[in-house]
């Protein structure tokens, strides 16, 4: 499972029921890598998730403090960490809940695509570019498909290869040609995204789809927000 396709969505969803993304992401991390080497290190796993070390530290004290995983000391000053039953108990459930709140998000973001590509068909925009190489820009060309509308590229400086998807990838928009509209896949930072083309295309030519929760004008709108 990627764990970045659904991080824009789930963030707000999670943190209704009290664990932020970051934390279901962090702990269903440290639970997989116990699970699948009980001699893994502190660092090793810091390094995989990518967090610091201490925080870590501070999760497996938290595991241990829950019942989630047992320490047991090693030779050469080193730990070795076993899944207790809750333990496992607890990894299933944070998979579901993830692969839930990820397959939800898909259909959040199938939905919405939709309803950019149907606002464009109807505003006689037949030539839109995406600005961010993403899952959510993958989603888009594939919904693309089913309307009288083409995707020109994707506009992407942080993308180091010619193509995404069969399209052209550019780190500028004026290099995709002539566009009606462009549409923000970025899911790394949106709102950076709209800035930036805020700048240079009018707003009504920006289309952001409600699942990344861009700001425009100072206040978030409902569905697609244009």
């Amino acid at each position: 499972m990627n764990m970045r396709l659904a991080t824009v969505w789930i963030g707000a969803t999670l943190a209704s029921l009290g664990m932020s993304e970051e934390q279901t992401e962090i702990t269903l991390g440290l639970l997989n890598a116990v699970h699948e080497n009980s001699h893994v290190t502190q660092r090793t796993v810091a390094t995989e998730l990518g967090v610091a070390l201490g925080l870590v530290n501070t999760y497996i004290k938290r595991c241990v403090k829950k019942g989630y995983i047992k320490v047991r000391q090693a030779p050469a000053n080193r730990y070795a960490y076993y899944l207790t039953p809750a333990g496992f108990t607890e990894k299933s459930r944070l998979t579901a809940q993830y692969l839930s709140y990820s397959f939800t998000f898909f259909r959040n973001a199938r939905q919405q695509c939709a309803e950019v590509l149907a606002l464009s068909e109807e505003r006689n925009w037949r030539r839109v570019a995406l600005a961010g190489a993403s899952e959510l820009a993958e989603i888009m060309i594939l919904c693309a498909h089913e309307y009288s509308v083409t995707v020109a590229g994707v506009v992407d400086p942080s993308v180091h290869r010619e193509t995404f998807q069969n399209l052209p990838v550019v780190p500028l928009l004026k290099k995709l040609g002539p566009v009606d509209a462009v549409v923000i896949t970025d899911l790394t930072n949106p709102q950076a995204a709209y800035a930036t083309l805020a700048e240079h295309l009018p707003e009504d030519r920006i289309l952001t789809p409600s699942i990344l929760r861009v700001v425009r004008n100072g206040a978030r709108g409902r569905g697609v927000e244009r």
